[in-house]
């Protein structure tokens, strides 16, 4: 059966060692083969990875605050990104390299490793995706919440109305991505099924469970933002004419 590719501790630490051991030799350049050539990968992917997550999450939060007026809730929209990025490689980990439905389905044994390309990709587009559905459910909800200025009718507006869209989409790539998975190679199956649960999760759980909850949950603070930063904070040119119109409405009762 065909397996991933990844490198063993073992295959691993020899490796190192030889690299290690020829390092100060005269025209030595470093180890070549399969396993050197992932090594190469995972150290130069990985060890910068968490502060691409850290930077990608950093712009997500300042200009979803711009969009919303809200430190809330560009925060919490971040936060449960990371937990449908979570679920999902739990799920992959548990179905493919535990092999805990794989045979089952895919009649493929427990593969013991996840390929070293997976997670980035699956990273990368599934919180792209789930902040798609994060920010199309928060404008609706926004624009209910500035109609009302009632949270809790904004929470049942909002998702109401986008909920049955969001369920749709995430159901026509979902089942795009269990088509993708029928291909032979195992790990495209791995990628397309991590992809195909992540959606269903996000879409489901995450949108609309936890995100309308935690919209309830807290209440007023959801459109909390600082006086200093709302002044730093350019404004778009809707709120500009909405002010203005608030403003020319002051003067004539004046």
């Amino acid at each position: 059966r065909e397996v991933p590719v990844s490198v063993a501790e073992s295959a691993s630490a020899l490796i190192s060692d030889v690299n290690d051991a020829l390092s100060g030799m005269p025209g030595f350049v470093g180890v070549a083969g399969h396993g050197a050539e992932i090594l190469d990968y995972v150290n130069a992917v990985f060890r910068v990875f968490p502060w691409v997550i850290l930077a990608l999450a950093s712009v997500t939060v300042v200009l979803l605050t711009y969009a919303f007026r809200s430190i809330l809730l560009a925060v919490k929209a971040v936060f449960l990104n990371g937990i449908s990025v979570a679920a999902t490689f739990g799920v992959l980990v548990m179905f493919w390299q535990w092999g805990i439905g794989s045979e089952a389905i895919y009649d493929i044994a427990a593969t013991g490793a996840i390929t070293f390309w997976v997670p980035v990709l699956v990273f990368a587009f599934l919180f792209g995706l789930s902040m798609d559905y994060e920010v199309f459910i928060l404008t609706r909800v926004s624009e209910e919440y500035q109609r009302t200025g009632d949270t809790d009718s904004a929470v049942i507006e909002g998702v109401g109305r986008t909920g049955r869209l969001v369920t749709g989409a995430a159901l026509i790539l979902a089942f795009a991505f269990v088509a993708m998975a029928t291909t032979p190679t195992t790990d495209i199956k791995i990628f397309a099924t991590a992809l195909a649960v992540g959606i269903l999760l996000d879409a489901t759980l995450v949108r609309a469970i936890l995100l309308p909850a935690t919209l309830s949950l807290f209440g007023e603070w959801n459109w909390w933002l600082p006086g200093w930063l709302d002044r730093l904070l350019p404004r778009r040119a809707a709120e500009d004419v909405e002010l203005s119109g608030v403003l020319a409405g002051s003067a004539r009762e004046g």
